[in-house]
């Protein structure tokens, strides 16, 4: 058998994995499955797939699912205390910005608080928190030809306030 280290080194000379690769979901353990649902559909807009007895499957446009939601180890639970591994947050992609825009707008109507809102010069995101306490990010990207880019041509991503006034401001606008 071979000794872990060698397997680290080893990894360092793999060839980088192929570009078709996608993560296809999350799969999020909660207290309550209801109120997860509530969230996640109610608010959020996904719809639900497919269930069983402590499990529910929610997608968007149709797939068999983007989360999964579970309490079969969680059921009545509390989330992971401060300063512990787990999860940092779940990244929602949106394709565009009016949908975004939209996101918050819902999130505006159901009085769910942000704890940011970031312009990354490559995408724009609004981050909170689920009902179960789990990190959420709501995401749109940027078309890649308007992608900062420092003067070797490498990405130079940043951190700025998200105007969020402007981005509401995407749902007066005619749908593209």
């Amino acid at each position: 058998m071979n000794k872990p280290e060698t397997f680290e080194n080893a990894a360092l000379h793999f060839p980088t994995i192929d570009d078709g690769v996608k993560i296809g979901h999350v799969h999020l353990k909660v207290a309550d499955l209801q109120r997860a649902l509530d969230f996640y559909c109610g608010v959020l807009g996904f719809t639900l797939t497919t269930s069983r007895p402590g499990a529910a499957f929610i997608s968007a446009g149709g797939y068999h699912h983007h989360i999964g939601l579970n309490t079969w180890e969680s059921r009545g639970g509390s989330p992971p205390a401060p300063g512990t591994t787990g999860l940092y947050h779940t990244a929602i992609l949106y394709p565009t910005r009016r949908l975004l825009a939209d996101a918050l707008r819902r999130l505006i109507v159901a009085k769910i608080p942000l704890e940011g809102a970031s312009d990354h010069g490559v995408s724009e995101a609004l981050y909170l928190r689920d009902p179960d306490d789990n990190g959420v990010e709501l995401y749109w990207d940027r078309p890649k030809e308007m992608w900062p880019k420092r003067e070797d041509g490498g990405l130079r991503m940043y951190t700025n306030p998200l105007d969020l006034h402007d981005l509401l401001a995407e749902l007066d606008k005619a749908p593209a």
